[in-house]
C-alpha cells in the first residue's frame, strides 16, 4: 500500500510540473518508483478480473490464477504481461532503487518452470487459436526481448523459464500472419501495426531474422502503397492507439530513412514543416472512472511515444521533425499526470506505457 500511495502522491507532482517540461523530464528513479508501485500493486492482484475465455465445458470454470497462473493479475492478461515488462524494464535500468528489490521478487513469484507448464497448456487448449492475438502475444515478446537484453543471472534464468510461452506466441504469428488477407486497422487490442513493431523489436533481441522478415514484409503489403491516412478522423471515443501514427512508427522500423521520408510525405502529408504543435490536439478525457473513456490517456501516451519515433525515423535535417516532437510533448503533457492508479479499472494499465514513453522504447539508441 505504501507504493501505491507513492505512485498517486508522485503522479500528482508531476501534475504540478509546468506543461512542456513533464514530457522532458525523462524516466528518473522518482517517477520509476511511482510506476513500479502501480505494477507491483496489480501484477499478484486477481480481481476485479475480465477473462476472455471460451468455455468447452465445466472444466474450464476456474478462477484466474488457476487458469492463467503467471498472468492473471492487473485486470486481464494483456496488461499483466506489460504489468511484469514494467517491472524488468525498471529493475533492469534502477537496479539500487528502493523499490527493484519487490520488482525482482514479484517476477520471481511469477517466473517459475510449474507455472509457465500451465500457461502454455492453457493457450494450446482447444477454443483458443486467437487468443491475445495480436496485442497480448506481442507484449509477451517484448517482456521475454526486456528480460534477454538485461545482463543479470536472474533476467536469464527467466527468459529461460518464459521461453515455452515465447515459442508459443512466436509460432502463432507465424502461422497466421500469412494468412491475414488485411491489416486490422483499429484503435483497440486487434490492431496489426502496432503489435508488428512490438514483435520486430523483439526480433532485433532474439535474433529471429525470419521473423523480422516475415514482418517486413506484411508491412510493406499492407501498407506501403497507403496514401492520406485520415488522420482528422481520430480518434475514436474508445481508441488506446492511434491507426495512422502507429502505422507509420511501424513503417520507419521497416524504411531507410530517405525511403520512409517519402512515404511519409504521401501518407501523412499534412504534417507542418514550420515547427507547430497544433496540427494534432491531444484526446480529451471526460470521466477517467469509465475504463473505456479512460482509453484516451492511453492514446495520448501511445500518440507521444509514436510522434517522437516517427521524428527519430526521418532523416537529420527533415523539416518535419520539430512539429513531431512538439506534438508529441503536448499529448504526453496531457497524459502523465493522469497515471495515478486512483481508478483501478480505467488506469492499471497506464504506468507500462508512461514507461515505455518516457524510457524512449522502441527507438534506436540516442534517437
Amino acid at each position: 500500500m505504501q507504493l501505491v500511495r507513492a505512485a498517486v502522491l508522485g503522479a500528482a507532482c508531476l501534475a504540478a510540473v509546468p506543461a512542456s517540461r513533464a514530457a522532458d523530464a525523462g524516466l528518473d528513479a522518482a517517477a520509476a518508483g511511482r510506476f513500479a508501485g502501480l505494477a507491483l500493486a496489480c501484477v499478484h492482484r486477481e480481481y476485479p478480473n475480465k477473462i476472455a475465455h471460451v468455455l468447452e465445458g465445466d472444466a474450464d470454470v476456474q478462477p484466474p490464477r488457476s487458469l492463467t497462473p503467471v498472468f492473471y493479475g492487473c485486470l486481464d492478461w494483456h496488461s499483466s504481461v506489460h504489468g511484469h515488462w514494467l517491472l524488468a524494464r525498471l529493475a533492469r535500468e534502477f537496479p539500487d532503487a528502493e523499490f527493484a528489490a519487490a520488482a525482482r521478487a514479484a517476477l520471481a513469484a511469477s517466473f517459475t518452470d510449474e507455472k509457465v507448464a500451465r500457461e502454455a497448456a492453457y493457450l494450446q487448449a482447444s477454443g483458443r487459436a486467437s487468443f491475445e492475438r495480436p496485442y497480448g502475444l506481442a507484449w509477451l515478446l517484448q517482456l521475454v526481448a526486456e528480460l534477454r537484453s538485461w545482463d543479470d543471472p536472474d533476467a536469464r534464468r527467466w527468459a529461460a523459464v518464459l521461453h515455452p510461452l515465447e515459442a508459443e506466441a512466436a509460432a502463432r504469428i507465424r502461422d497466421w500472419l500469412p494468412k491475414l488477407a488485411y491489416p486490422i486497422r483499429v484503435g483497440e487490442h486487434s490492431q496489426t501495426a502496432f503489435a508488428f513493431g512490438l514483435i520486430r523489436d523483439w526480433t532485433i533481441e532474439s535474433g529471429d531474422a525470419g521473423m523480422r522478415e516475415l514482418i517486413d514484409a506484411r508491412s510493406r503489403a499492407y501498407y506501403f502503397a497507403d496514401v492520406n491516412c485520415p488522420l482528422a478522423y481520430e480518434p475514436s471515443g474508445e481508441d488506446f492507439l492511434s491507426p495512422c501514427l502507429a502505422e507509420a512508427d511501424l513503417m520507419r522500423r521497416v524504411l531507410a530513412p530517405p525511403q520512409f521520408a517519402a512515404w511519409l510525405g504521401k501518407f501523412l502529408p499534412g504534417i507542418p514543416r514550420k515547427g507547430s504543435a497544433a496540427w494534432l490536439a491531444p484526446g480529451i478525457v471526460t470521466d477517467r472512472k469509465d475504463p473505456q473513456l479512460a482509453h484516451i490517456d492511453g492514446l495520448n501516451l501511445s500518440r507521444a511515444w509514436m510522434l517522437r519515433g516517427i521524428a527519430a525515423g526521418l532523416p537529420a535535417g527533415d523539416a518535419r521533425r520539430p512539429a513531431l516532437e512538439r506534438a508529441a510533448t503536448a499529448h504526453a503533457d496531457a497524459a502523465l499526470p493522469a497515471v495515478t492508479g486512483e481508478h483501478y479499472e480505467g488506469g492499471h494499465w497506464l504506468g507500462s506505457f508512461a514507461v515505455y514513453l518516457l524510457g524512449g522504447s522502441g527507438r534506436p539508441a540516442g534517437r
